[in-house]
């Protein structure tokens, strides 16, 4: 019985061990939204002169499960590299404490909104920030440094993209690359959205579901990723850094950017294309057999005696003709 229980034991601390050595997965993300939790690639885009409302929530994208948020800080790097802090007021988003602030967007131009969110009770510190266009064809400051202590500095501008685009950035801490570090890539859902996948992936990819909420890579040597988002929405790109002690608690840094994706230019999804098609094939379908039933049956056989005439001249003429 003894050498049972020790067995037992051994066997617990070697779990406990593992468990302990395995990286865990954490699905928060601090999210910057549009004043709404239903948001597009154009709520990104803003005109001179507009004041726009947003909200910090935290929780998880794909899932589109929200939580109390803790309190950012919040700043807005404008085109010219002009820094203001902006003040955030508390709300409730979903039954959830949410932070919402508003901006004047005043100059032509890349502004970046960047978000410092400490989450102690998860052991994250989020540095996040998302890009808002301002104006016309002036497409400069979306690859500004914010200097935040972890930061993904965008090798690709982060809006006008298309769903399908190969997404590429280079990810910092204190200045330097961020070699090796974990990349955790996550899309927005809504909730409606959120709650059929999240039962499909349940019900498919047991026992892991989760493995298809959360994609995951490493960055190089030079703390460069690449990553295609293949969908259109809001993605998040999470790059894992060095841990702290703040309160007494472990806290891991995370360099976050937020990038939104359009639906493909020019063309319509393939979903409503495919819709579109058996909607006009059943149509059509339906209009045939109305035609066909108002003819007798001797109109028909006549006709496809025609039919049968015509190809057959089709055939051979030319060749008659070629031989005279």
């Amino acid at each position: 019985m003894e050498a049972r229980v020790k067995q037992l034991c051994f066997a617990l601390a070697v779990f406990v061990v593992v468990a302990a050595a395995i990286p865990s997965v954490n699905a928060h993300f601090t999210m910057i939204l549009p004043g709404t939790t239903n948001p597009s690639a154009k709520d990104f885009m803003v005109s001179v002169g507009e004041t726009k409302t947003f909200w910090v929530l935290w929780g998880h994208p794909f899932e589109h499960a929200l939580f109390d948020a803790p309190t950012p800080e919040v700043h807005v790097l404008d085109p010219e590299g002009n820094v203001a802090e902006v003040e955030v007021t508390p709300i409730t988003v979903e039954g959830s404490k949410a932070w919402q602030f508003t901006y004047t967007f005043t100059k032509m131009g890349d502004y970046v909104i960047y978000v410092d969110l400490l989450a102690v009770e998860h052991e994250t510190w989020d540095h996040v920030k998302t890009i808002v266009h301002c104006g016309g064809e002036v497409w400069e400051g979306w690859d500004q440094s914010t200097g935040q202590r972890a930061e993904v500095i965008p090798y690709v501008r982060p809006y006008g993209l298309e769903e399908g685009f190969v997404y590429s950035g280079k990810a910092l801490f204190d200045g330097s690359p961020m070699s090796r570090a974990d990349v955790e890539v996550e899309k927005y859902h809504t909730a409606e959205v959120a709650e059929a996948l999240v039962s499909v992936a349940e019900e498919e990819f047991q026992p892991n579901p989760s493995c298809v909420y959360t994609r995951l890579m490493k960055t190089n040597e030079d703390g460069e990723f690449a990553f295609t988002l293949d969908e259109p929405g809001v993605w998040y790109i999470g790059v894992y850094g060095p841990t702290e002690v703040v309160e007494g608690h472990e806290v891991q840094h995370r360099a976050v950017l937020q990038v939104v994706v359009d639906e493909a230019f020019g063309a319509p999804s393939t979903i409503n294309k495919l819709s579109q098609d058996v909607s006009g094939l059943s149509t059509r379908l339906a209009q045939l057999e109305s035609t066909v039933a108002s003819f007798s049956p001797g109109l028909v056989y006549a006709a496809l005696a025609l039919s049968v005439i015509a190809l057959v001249l089709a055939i051979v003429l030319p060749f008659a003709l070629r031989r005279r």
